[in-house]
């Protein structure tokens, strides 16, 4: 049953120390920004984060981060111009890194929310990202094995949810959003809005709401998140 709470504080208090947590966005379209600062003022650490990247400047998960709040990073993109958090981090010896390649990033992911146990892609054969992990030819390619990605926990945002928990994205902000609140054993989503079971188009839902555990709407959320 949807769990609609009052604030990102409350929102956010179920994650523990050591917990896997998702969190959507594209570079900053999309990010959860006050599900971040609220998980930061709450304190949870030894944190496992799946994000396509790795931060961006001083706010956010790259805020997460220098704080050494987290203990591991599961992405594709951990080194940009304004990574410099994770930088640090990373040639200190402080913070463990998994790259994944973007789409087999995206698969996994959805993968687990699918219920598919594993699935063989060509992406990263005969690259250290293959070390390891099963091999086979299939249809004439060398493919590895690739299993889902799942975690306690996944932050996402989008514009509108109804009181049944089905969302509505603004655009790209839409990227990982869906696949993640599927994929995590509990989806916190914020909105800018909700409204009432039915007032939202069926034809517009992306995230249906068996999905989503817990929706907590802020007023003006962090702007350049489109």
């Amino acid at each position: 049953m949807l769990n609609v709470v009052e604030s990102a504080a409350a929102a956010v208090a179920p994650i523990k120390n050591g917990s896997t947590v998702m969190i959507g966005g594209f570079g900053v379209a999309g990010q959860p920004v006050e599900l971040i600062d609220a998980l930061i003022e709450q304190g949870a650490t030894d944190l496992t984060v799946v994000n396509n990247n790795a931060g961006n400047g001083d706010v956010g998960l790259a805020k997460l981060i220098s704080l050494g709040r987290v203990r591991k990073i599961i992405c594709s993109f951990p080194r940009q111009a304004d990574s410099h958090h994770f930088d640090a981090k990373y040639h200190a010896g402080e913070i463990e890194l998994e790259v994944v390649p973007q789409g087999n990033l995206a698969e996994r992911i959805r993968a687990a929310g699918a219920g598919i146990g594993a699935f063989f892609t060509p992406t990263g054969y005969g690259t250290p990202l293959a070390e390891g992990k099963e091999v086979r030819e299939l249809g004439g390619k060398m493919q590895i094995l690739e299993l889902p990605i799942t975690a306690d926990f996944s932050l996402t945002k989008a514009v509108t949810a109804d009181t049944a928990g089905n969302l509505v994205y603004r655009k790209t902000a839409r990227n990982f959003g869906p696949i993640m609140a599927a994929a995590a054993t509990h989806s916190i989503v914020q909105v800018s809005n909700i409204v009432q079971r039915g007032q939202l188009d069926p034809e517009v839902v992306v995230t249906p709401g068996i999905y989503v555990d817990t929706v907590v709407a802020i007023d003006s959320p962090a702007v350049g998140q489109a």
